[in-house]
Parts: C-alpha cells; structure tokens; sequence
C-alpha cells in the first residue's frame, strides 16, 4: 500500500496504451510546444523540465497523514520554488533526502507530479480542432482503460468532497507552480454535473486558503455559479448559504 514509486515521464501513460484509430487531438502541452518555437528556449521556475534532469537524485516524499511514499528527480521538484528551497536547504549534505508533507492529499499531490513530469494531468486538456476548443479528455473505455476519472477528492480536514481542480489549484499557489493554477482553473470550468454543495464548499474551501487580492479564482467561482444558477435555484442551496451568512 506504501509502496516507493518513482514518478518518470513513461509511467503516467502506461494505463491508457491501445490501438490508435485517429489522429489524436492536441493536448495542452502540445499546443504550447507549438506556440513558443519561435521564442527563445529558457528554462523557467515552475515549467517541466526537460528529459535531461531525469539523471538527477531522488527524492522520497512522505505524503499525507498515512504517510504514503512518493519519489521523485530533483531537478523535477526544484521546477517549484518551494520545492527548490527546500532541496537547496535541508538537501544540501544530506544523505536521505527526504521531504514530509503531511497536510497534503496523496490523490492531489501525484496529480502535481504528474504535472511536473508531463505538463498536464488526468484527465488531459485537448484541443478540438473542429470545434476550436478545448475539452477534458474522453474517459477510456473498460478495456485496460484508467476508468472514469473522479471530479471531487474527499478531504478529510474539512470532512467533505471537494473538487479536485480546486485542491490543485490551493496546492499549486502554495508551492509557486503559476502555470498550474491556470490549468487547473481552466480545467475546473469544463467540468460539469457537480452538486451545488460541492461547489459552494469547494469555493468556501478556495477563498479561506487563498488572499482576498486573488480576482482572478474568484471571478471564476462567480461565473460558475452563475452557469449553474438554474440547479441552485431549484435546490435551494445558495438562499441556505445567504441565510447562513456565508462568504458568497
């Protein structure tokens, strides 16, 4: 159950091999390849590194409160600022290199890892050229598919489920990977079929971990209530939270 894993580029798609019957569609990833070819190449704090840090040493990580063992390169890590301080730190003469990051969700933070190694996570944002716009990635089918894949993440703190995107997204603004946040946010926006209660304690769970001057993940919030304004109308949900006094 505790078992170490090392998180590496091929891992993440091992679950969703199969015969191709069409040309797939752009992941996110991809699309930003395309559209910085004719920039510069430097290497930036909080984008995936390259191939040629997958040499460097490896890092244990001790996740959650039953401490569940991650692994991860170095050089992977320090793509986050707060990672990188802590490696600079603590790693300096040290023999284990071992981090604790016991308040973390281990659903959320392989989903961080994954972002760190590939630049997107499951489920993937493509872009759909037909349509000219992005979507979540189809669920695999039950043939050696990763099955459909969960919106919300029970946390246990807050003793209720709570999107997933927005887990990220909190995680995300703690350990300095801005680039995620976008994605996690864009990402959030295409979900759909979420209960207003897991809306609204997802919100009050953002804006408690988040400042105020953070516009841009509240504004969001906004217009996703405001799309979902004929369900929280017929549940009632929203005229509890104003009667309670809520934050929204």
């Amino acid at each position: 159950m505790f078992a170490r894993r090392i998180y590496q580029p091929d891992s993440f798609s091992k679950h969703r091999a199969g015969k191709a019957t069409s040309k797939p569609k752009r992941s996110f990833r991809d699309h930003a390849v395309a559209a910085k070819k004719t920039t510069e190449k430097s290497k930036k704090v909080g984008s995936p590194p390259a191939a040629s840090t997958l040499t460097s040493p490896i890092i244990t990580l001790c996740v959650g409160p039953e401490q569940r063992l991650f692994a991860a390169h170095e050089d992977v890590l320090s793509s986050s600022p707060f990672f990188a301080a802590i490696c600079r730190g603590q790693f300096l003469e040290s023999v284990t290199k071992r981090v604790n990051l016991p308040e973390e969700l281990p659903e959320v933070f392989s989903s961080i890892l994954e972002y760190l190694y590939k630049g997107d996570y499951y489920p993937r944002l493509l872009h759909n050229k037909r349509r000219n716009a992005w979507e979540l990635e189809d669920s695999p089918d039950t043939n050696g598919g990763r099955g459909v894949p969960e919106s919300t993440v029970f946390h246990g703190q807050a003793q209720q489920f709570l999107l997933k995107d927005t887990l990220l997204y909190c995680a995300a603004d703690r350990y300095g990977l801005d680039e995620l946040k976008r994605l996690a946010l864009r990402k959030q926006g295409l979900q759909s079929g979420i209960q207003c209660s897991t809306i609204l304690a997802s919100a009050r769970f953002a804006y408690a971990q988040t400042p105020d001057s953070d516009s841009r993940l509240r504004a969001h919030y906004l217009a996703l209530i405001i799309r979902s304004r004929s369900t929280f109308k017929r549940s009632g949900t929203m005229q509890m939270e104003m009667e309670a006094g809520g934050k929204l």
